[in-house]
């Protein structure tokens, strides 16, 4: 099969402020997304992501700012004149058409030769694998069947972006897993720039280059997700990307060390550092482990009040002072757990915590 012609450019968003009335929307976002890399909007409903992804499609437009595709100002130009594919969530097909002719919908609205078309959606069946499926009509296929209809479609008219506004919500936890793979093959194979919208930040991680954090449309940060995992920005992006366990205190310089007290009954030493005064720290659960009661390696010591079994994980809640810190310990065929109401100890791995 010869390869679909892509002819990717880079994104970049200047300034963009957009109002809803009195109402502002999208807040002085600036940003830049590489040529053939795979992008994330993250953040929680309402966050301001799927406008910010319209806006780039041409479907809203900005009070203040600039879109640039490639080296082209496109902010006044309409959908139809930008080049971009977007694939929506509840998919927009047409029910009464066969997959062949939602897929060639696009192309024969331009006007191409119907040799052309016919190749380009024989094509472009093929490479989603949907090539025996031609003559079903939507609500003949599975869910990700749509799926992959919606993203033939979008895929034939050979966009410079490919826009994704949760286009995976849809699907049952399963079939999620398995499309956002296909999703990220597909992407790799093509090299074309793409921007995924999700509010699942497990989605962002394990498909996107990068991941801009969004909160009451302003972005909080961009990086990598490990990058963002490991130093976020602020607590939001720390309880966002990943259970935290967050707590407020004291950091006080000692002799050889920093002391991190919560006033609550909680104490924790920590390597020595010059940052002093009101601070929280993020401790992830997977950096607490438990111990015994009495051992001479425990920093704290805490009552167990919950724990769940979730496979791979015995998850515990364990009351240390005023806190309930969330501790992930990895499960084996032949560890015995920690009963509910019993007392335990936990050790800290202290390079681990992040001081906000």
């Amino acid at each position: 099969m010869p390869p679909l012609q892509t002819h990717s450019v880079g994104i970049e968003l200047k300034n963009i402020d957009l109002s809803y009335g009195n109402t502002r929307v999208i807040k002085d976002v600036s940003l830049s997304i590489k040529q053939g890399e795979f992008f994330a909007f993250l953040g929680p409903s309402g966050c301001g992501k799927s406008t910010l992804l319209r806006l780039i499609a041409g479907f809203e437009h900005c009070q203040k700012g600039q879109v640039f595709l490639g080296d082209e100002e496109v902010s006044a130009l309409p959908p139809w004149k930008r080049q971009v594919g977007m694939v929506f969530q509840n998919y927009a097909l047409w029910p009464h058409m066969t997959i062949y002719k939602n897929v060639a919908f696009g192309l024969e609205e331009r006007k191409l030769p119907k040799n052309e078309i016919n190749q380009r959606v024989k094509d472009v069946l093929e490479l989603v694998g949907l090539q025996d499926y031609a003559e079903r009509r939507p609500n003949q296929l599975s869910g990700g069947q749509q799926q992959r209809v919606a993203l033939a479609r979008t895929l034939v008219i050979e966009p410079k972006v490919l826009l994704l506004d949760e286009p995976l919500s849809n699907l049952d936890a399963t079939l999620r897993v398995h499309m956002r793979q296909e999703l990220l093959e597909l992407q790799r194979k093509l090299s074309l720039t793409t921007i995924f919208v999700t509010h699942d930040q497990e989605e962002a991680n394990t498909t996107a280059d990068r991941i801009a954090v969004l909160k009451d449309g302003i972005v909080q940060q961009i990086g990598a997700p490990m990058e963002l995992y490991d130093h976020p920005d602020n607590l939001f992006v720390a309880q966002f990307l990943g259970s935290a366990n967050v707590i407020q205190g004291t950091l006080s310089k000692q002799s050889n060390y920093t002391l991190f007290d919560d006033g609550k009954g909680m104490q924790i030493s920590l390597q020595s550092s010059d940052i002093e005064g009101s601070k929280s720290i993020v401790l992830r659960p997977q950096n607490l482990a438990l111990c015994e009661a009495e051992s001479n390696t425990a920093d704290l010591q805490g009552q167990v009040k919950i724990r769940e079994f979730l496979g791979n994980i015995v998850r515990y809640e364990i009351q240390v002072g005023r806190q309930q810190l969330i501790v992930d310990e990895m499960y084996s065929f032949d560890n015995v757990p920690a009963e509910t109401g019993s007392t335990v100890g936990l050790t800290i791995n202290n390079d681990k915590i992040i001081i906000m």
